[in-house]
């Protein structure tokens, strides 16, 4: 009889380790999706579909909804806007099976993830950060601060360059990897002609470990790239 309960406590035990190697082999990085100035999450339906394809539960994508919808220039990256974005990377890395997390974010989404992060210290839980059409640098659109266009999303917490929320930014750490997708044909990024400042193109991030060129457009390169985007966080 005491053999009998050595056998099935061995492989028991067996079991036990074979199933924790099959989890340990499921378990992946939650992600965070954050879209841009006047979005939706809709916008990342491409994203999500891929992800799912590749499988990510569905709890284990977040995607929060900010800011106004119908007032570009009344968003900037203070206040309401902050919230549902540090909510859900606190929410994916408290769901991550990893301990760590991704984020892909577009257009204005890039900036508002990375304050949050550097605001809230968790460049250390985020294994890949993605920045798509982001204006990390500003945009010569919205003016030199303090000459900036008067608008919020121009402003001091917005995208004009040199905007003391742009300076503060650059050269913090967002992820133990950061890679940028951008475009040369950028309508947002580049809608005076000059995609770069301080001949840097300003949708690549200081510290960058890689940056993809697409020939697409502002929204092209979230739509169109969702492939791309999975590849970089799997």
């Amino acid at each position: 009889m005491g053999l009998f309960r050595c056998g099935m406590r061995a492989a028991l035990a067996f079991v036990l380790a074979v199933a924790a190697v099959g989890a340990h082999g499921a378990c992946r990085d939650a992600v965070v999706l954050v879209h841009g100035n006047t979005g939706t999450p809709a916008q990342f339906d491409a994203t999500y579909v891929e992800l799912r394809a590749r499988g990510w539960a569905d709890a284990e994508i977040l995607r929060p909804a900010w800011g106004s919808r119908s007032c570009a220039a009344c968003n900037d990256h203070s206040g309401s806007e902050e919230i549902p974005v540090r909510d859900a990377l606190v929410e994916a890395i408290a769901r991550s099976c990893t301990g760590r997390i991704d984020v892909i974010a577009h257009s204005m989404g890039v900036t508002l993830a990375a304050k949050q992060i550097v605001d809230y210290r968790l460049a250390g839980d985020v294994h890949t950060f993605v920045g798509i059409a982001g204006a990390t640098r500003g945009l010569w659109s919205c003016g030199t601060y303090p000459f900036n266009v008067a608008t919020s999303t121009c402003g001091a917490q917005g995208l004009a360059v040199n905007s003391p929320l742009l300076t503060r930014l650059q050269g913090q750490p967002l992820g133990l990897r950061t890679v940028s997708i951008k475009s040369w044909i950028d309508q947002v990024v580049c809608a005076t002609g000059i995609c770069t400042v301080g001949g840097i193109h300003s949708s690549q991030i200081a510290g960058e470990n890689a940056s993809y060129t697409r020939a697409t457009g502002h929204f092209g390169l979230l739509g169109e790239t969702a492939v791309l985007q999975v590849d970089l966080i799997e």
